[in-house]
């Protein structure tokens, strides 16, 4: 197949490398003798913990460092949350496959174990997408909406210590990490509406490299 480790890039945060080694085991499940190293690499939003996610949706904030390793042949595939990719994929590369959503859900996690419906008046609830929060305020006029960056343990802390009631995370992100036990609520679709594409990886890799995309579409649905 490759006389060597095919190389993934992938980010540096717990969930990445969750979902990273979850792409390589559907693919050792086609082939068992496939050879794969790691490449962590921390991307801009990585460093970046301040800019708000609705001002970046839609770019390449949670993928350029990676597409550029990729481009620069440093790394041979790379695997990213579906939802994260840019709008527009960079030219020399394309998406080989997508797998099937494993939760495409949101979830809420909040203090005392409370659901939407049980939360106070008034109460301050953290959530990151301008998508989340609009569809939050029109089911609750009432909250205080609080905008929350950082990788989900960083998510949790938060709620723990800056006053916050409840926050709203993708169900999929707790259940790849084991945390599913603190979900107090699947919120539902008609009051918070997923991404089409939350809970589904991307895997990514220069177009020109037609061997690797062949065995890569297995993953597709996967």
């Amino acid at each position: 197949m490759f006389s060597r480790p095919l190389k993934i890039g992938t980010r540096t945060s717990p969930l990445a490398l969750r979902q990273t080694n979850e792409v390589i085991g559907y693919l050792k499940e086609f082939y068992p003798e496939i050879r794969v190293e790691i490449v962590l690499i921390d991307t801009y939003a990585d460093m970046d913990k301040i800019t708000p996610i609705s001002d970046i949706e839609g770019t390449d904030f949670f993928t350029r460092e990676i597409e550029e390793a990729l481009l620069r042949g440093e790394v041979d595939f790379a695997v990213h949350s579906a939802k994260d990719l840019p709008d527009e994929i960079p030219k020399g590369l394309c998406i080989a496959a997508t797998t099937k959503s494993i939760d495409s859900s949101e979830a809420l996690v909040s203090k005392n174990n409370l659901k939407i419906d049980e939360l106070k008046y008034g109460a301050k609830v953290g959530a990151s997408s301008q998508r989340r929060k609009t569809q939050l305020k029109k089911y609750r006029k009432d909250f205080q909406l609080v905008d929350i960056r950082g990788n989900i343990g960083e998510r949790i802390k938060k709620l723990k210590d800056d006053n916050i009631d409840a926050i709203v995370v993708a169900s999929c992100a707790l259940m790849r990490l084991g945390l599913e036990a603190i979900i107090a609520q699947r919120i539902p679709a008609d009051i918070l509406a997923p991404h089409p594409l939350q809970g589904a990886l991307a895997v990514e890799l220069r177009q020109d490299n037609q061997k690797l995309r062949n065995i890569l579409e297995v993953l597709n649905g996967r």
